[in-house]
């Protein structure tokens, strides 16, 4: 047995600073353990009393009579350092550390975490900071928390991994009372050992388990965190998360245009997307979305049907599932004969969706007939059932139809409880039927449903990456005529132009780049050329000495110091003008793409892609970042418009992201703005440039 499937399952615990009163925190846990059916052994740890309930208590850790599978350190933090190295020497198998005062904290703090890990050598640790764990598939609960004062717990298949403590009360105290059934709950908090990463890992392979939901405050092993996700999907495992720190003050100062769009939350958009990670927008949805994958029921496709006792509550829940491109449509020819078939009056509305049984009341056999036959139907891929006021009186009538009617169909089928009814919902999600009070809860779920049909895991990570592209490139910022002629020298080609210093050579140079030129200032320092009056397009030749003189005057008044080389470059028509970049973080390197030019970061219609653990990004990914743009229609051929040369695109971008992975941790920052999508059959072109290396 590994040390997470025994601090899990523990056939015997040691409480260390255990108080024998259950009023205090100290006391809680040996309190919660006896109350919730711990079948092994206790060994509480306190010198100033005999006993803790049945409990015989032990002066220190050196008299316990066998050597404890886990261990509950009840102590402040400096003392706790001591016990984990005492417990550590014995050979136990892991230690939950509860005390604060540590890395979040604080220098000092950090400063006695560290010691804390020396202290506990190859002894794996939860915590420190932690609330613990709660085992419900085992009766095993390792925890203070105030939420194990209920009696109760309903047991299911969702395990939930938090890395706030205060949270794990709050969704199992939440489950319980929506009647959701978990499994498995871990605090993991400082994560000093044992993270996000382990915990996924493990219940991924745990049989009680079928969804992980996570509380993510950040992600701080990304290439663990990447490989256990990917275990879970290809497990057939969805994996929720609901990531804290979506807003941000502002972007961060960059010198690419790419650093400001690619904040760190857009980071974890896309790390989550690639790895089929399921991202929920409230924290409602964190046991919203994981009732409904724990259903084992397939979303085979878009269309939903309504039955609903309640008009206005079915306009509801259609508009919120048409905003989330769900589809309602009326019944089909057969379906609407059917359910007309099943009414022997005329005070229901059968034939159009949703399906209004208002007028009807609570007949059995309509209700019963209506689901089997909307099941049934294939015009649905899915049934969601509105519980209305009348639903009140007669809770089991509803309940008791669904459940009758579940096992002829794997279509997902959820409940829209109207009234706040707690104890319809609860009755309903126990039978089967996971139930919402919000309508935009039953479009998530919905949603999650699709994003883990539509998810391919991929089975094999590229090939490794090397680091001789830029072996031979100097440190610091390259200026544009080197950043593409390096991009060019790995398969994205630039426009046609020339390095000048003198109004004299400018004019040469564009004689032979066309009828009018770009002419740019040149320099390594300011890559942000147009805030300083550095960039002049659709310039003729006789007019490069006037505009020269005036791009120095402005770029002396701007920043100090006027450029002495330029920039003569042919001028670029009939193309899309995109921008490609790259970005890093803590999670990462990310290639971006995105509507291009000086109106980039206004219009902020960007997608990200991570780069895997070794290589780049493949053709596959490349296409799907540029079908994922708001103005892929451009590339497209909207309205007549020629259609872009694609492929090159999709070249350049599996070419720059080869670039940055071969670069490795060498490459700062790197951005091609605009990178011109010209015709098919023409080719792409570098305009402007940018590459930052140490």
């Amino acid at each position: 047995m590994d040390a997470i499937a025994r601090m899990l399952r523990p056939a015997s615990v040691a409480v260390i600073g255990a108080s024998a009163d259950p009023g205090k925190t100290a006391g809680r846990p040996i309190a919660y353990l006896d109350k919730h059916g711990y079948a092994g052994r206790i060994y509480p740890v306190n010198p100033k009393v005999d006993r803790i309930g049945a409990w015989t208590c032990y002066p220190d850790i050196a008299s316990l009579p066998v050597v404890p599978d886990v261990a509950m350190v009840l102590l402040g933090a400096e003392r706790a350092e001591q016990a984990v190295r005492e417990l550590a020497a014995q050979g136990c198998g892991a230690a939950i550390v509860l005390a604060s005062g540590y890395s979040e904290t604080g220098e000092e703090g950090g400063q006695r975490q560290q010691r804390l890990v020396e202290a506990a050598g190859g002894m794996r640790l939860l915590g420190p900071n932690t609330i613990g764990l709660v085992n419900l598939t085992d009766n095993i609960v390792l925890s203070p928390s105030g939420a194990l004062e209920m009696d109760h717990f309903p047991v299911g298949s969702i395990g939930v991994v938090s890395q706030s403590g205060g949270i794990l009360g709050s969704v199992l105290s939440r489950a319980a009372a929506r009647g959701i059934g978990l499994s498995k709950l871990i605090s993991t908090s400082n994560e000093v050992d044992l993270g996000l990463a382990d915990f996924i890992d493990h219940l991924v392979d745990d049989p009680a388990t079928s969804v992980i939901a996570l509380y993510i405050e950040s992600v701080r092993q990304p290439e663990k965190f990447r490989a256990a996700c990917l275990k879970a999907a290809r497990a057939g495992k969805p994996v929720v998360a609901f990531k804290i720190g979506r807003s941000e003050a502002g972007a961060r100062a960059a010198v690419s245009h790419t650093g400001a769009m690619a904040g760190s939350d857009r980071m974890y958009d896309a790390l989550f997307r690639q790895l089929g990670v399921i991202r929920v927008q409230h924290f409602s949805d964190l046991l919203d979305v994981p009732a409904a994958l724990a259903t084992g029921r397939r979303l085979h496709g878009n269309r939903v049907a309504i039955l609903t006792s309640t008009g206005g509550a079915g306009t509801l829940v259609s508009d919120e599932l048409g905003l989330a491109s769900f589809e309602t449509p009326a019944p089909d020819a057969a379906t609407a004969a059917a359910l007309r078939a099943l009414n022997s009056g005329t005070e229901a509305v059968l034939d159009r969706n949703p399906i209004d049984v208002t007028l009807a009341g609570l007949r059995p056999d309509l209700l019963r007939g209506a689901i089997k036959t909307l099941l049934a139907s294939p015009t649905y891929d899915a049934l969601t059932i509105i519980v209305g006021s009348s639903g009140l009186a007669q809770p089991e009538l509803m309940a008791g139809a669904l459940q009758d009617c579940l096992p002829a169909s794997d279509k997902p089928v959820f409940a829209y409880v109207s009234p706040h009814a707690p104890e319809v919902a609860r009755l309903l999600t126990q039978r089967g039927v996971p139930a919402y009070f919000a309508a935009e809860s039953c479009a998530a779920a919905f949603n999650a449903m699709r994003h883990a049909r539509e998810f391919r895991a991929p089975q094999d990570e590229p090939s490794s990456r090397t680091t001789a592209a830029s072996v031979a490139l100097p440190s610091g910022s390259l200026d544009e005529a080197q950043a593409k002629q390096w991009f060019a020298q790995h398969g994205i080609p630039g426009v046609q132009e020339r390095v000048v210093s003198t109004a004299e050579e400018a004019q040469a140079a564009a004689s032979a780049l066309g009828e009018r030129v770009v002419l740019k200032m040149l320099s390594s320092e300011i890559t942000h050329k147009s805030d300083v009056g550095g960039v002049a397009v659709g310039v003729r030749v006789e007019e490069l000495p006037r505009r020269m003189q005036q791009m120095a005057d402005a770029v002396q008044a701007a920043t100090g110091a006027a450029p002495n080389r330029y920039l003569v470059q042919e001028m670029v028509s009939g193309g899309t003008e995109l921008i490609l970049g790259l970005h890093r973080d803590a999670l990462g390197t990310a290639i971006l793409l995105g509507m291009g030019g000086v109106t980039a970061e206004l219009f902020q219609d960007t997608c990200l892609r991570l780069l895997p653990a070794q290589g780049g990004l493949s053709r596959e990914e490349a296409l799907s970042m540029a079908r994922e743009l708001k103005t892929w229609p451009l590339l497209d051929g909207y309205r007549g418009r020629p259609r872009a040369d694609v492929q090159a695109l999709v070249d350049a971008i599996v070419a720059f992201s080869h670039l940055a992975a071969q670069c490795g941790d060498r490459l700062i920052e790197a951005e091609i703005n605009p990178l011109f999508v010209l015709p098919q059959g023409q080719g792409v072109r570098a305009a402007d440039g940018v590459a930052v290396l140490v």
